[in-house]
């Protein structure tokens, strides 16, 4: 399990993510507030991440890693909106954490076959282990 700091770090990247277009739409904002739901993340904690920096930790194992990135293309398509820069930022990310720019690409990709751009969670899973065996 993710350290608090750790935790913060996810949530201040999706919001950094959300961000990227110059406003957070509702749908945005109300995901964002279930993941920090889930994470175990006050909502005064959650507040203060719109308006302060926290340290950036790229999660330790590939899991997480996935499981963030799946995080960010759930968010990027809660609006039903995938602009070409935040797919562009998106795959930027997912460089940054270390993944396999090929798998990245094919998620990208599939999830136009999905409806809302959606990937399902076992489809996402199959697609990184390709690339790491």
């Amino acid at each position: 399990m993710a350290t608090y700091k750790e935790k913060l770090s996810i949530l201040s990247e999706m919001i950094e993510f959300a961000k990227v277009d110059g406003k957070i739409k509702e749908p945005e904002f109300n995901f964002l507030l279930g993941v920090a739901d889930q994470l175990g993340v006050d909502r005064e904690t959650f507040n203060s991440l719109f308006v302060s920096e926290t340290e950036h930790v790229v999660p330790k194992s590939q899991a997480d890693r996935i499981l963030q990135f799946h995080r960010l293309v759930l968010l990027m398509n809660v609006d039903s909106v995938q602009e070409d820069f935040e797919v562009t930022r998106l795959h930027n990310i997912g460089l940054g954490m270390g993944l396999p720019p090929a798998a990245i690409q094919q998620v990208l990709t599939v999830m136009k076959q999905y409806p809302g751009g959606v990937v399902p969670p076992k489809v996402l899973i199959d697609i990184f282990k390709v690339h790491y065996n």
